[in-house]
């Protein structure tokens, strides 16, 4: 789904020639924050259910919807202190600030953003999703419980 919603992005983000509508520009900044989302959605599926013919769909579906926009990011926000690598530390770091830039064009009526804003969403995410793929499975696991497991104290 991501490689699709990048797409679409791509071509909100190039669409109108000259004078780009504001409501392209707006939907491919959400669009792209959203290819993010849905690929960290499935890779802690993965991680902590498996992939494949025998998966338990069902456990998996529900790993898929158990990441939360507002958790996924404080969650992110604590990569570096707790000692991640950088591929996921940038990862994290995309992932919350383009869920501001989201917040920004799908709810602030006055936010103003330009083509170049667009592109520059779209590239974020596309490093972000290339810099996932490059971690090793074994840090791929523990970045999945940063992000779906709350921490309970001692």
């Amino acid at each position: 789904m991501s490689r699709t919603l990048l797409a679409t992005a791509r071509r909100l983000a190039k669409a109108g020639g000259s004078k780009p509508r504001q409501s392209d520009l707006r939907r491919a900044i959400s669009t792209a924050y959203y290819a993010l989302f849905h690929i960290v959605a499935q890779d802690c599926a993965d991680r902590l259910v498996g992939q494949g013919p025998n998966r338990p769909d069902k456990a998996w579906r529900q790993t898929y919807r158990a990441l939360n926009h507002g958790d996924g990011k404080r969650a992110c926000a604590q990569l570096r202190a707790l000692g991640f690598p950088a591929t996921l530390v940038q990862t994290g770091d995309a992932f919350r600030t383009l869920q501001e830039q989201r917040h920004l064009a799908d709810y602030d009526p006055d936010h103003r953003v330009t083509r170049a804003d667009a592109l520059a969403a779209i590239a974020a995410a596309e490093n972000g999703i290339a810099n996932l793929r490059a971690t090793s499975n074994k840090d791929r696991i523990a970045f999945a419980v940063q992000l779906l497991l709350r921490p309970r104290s001692p």
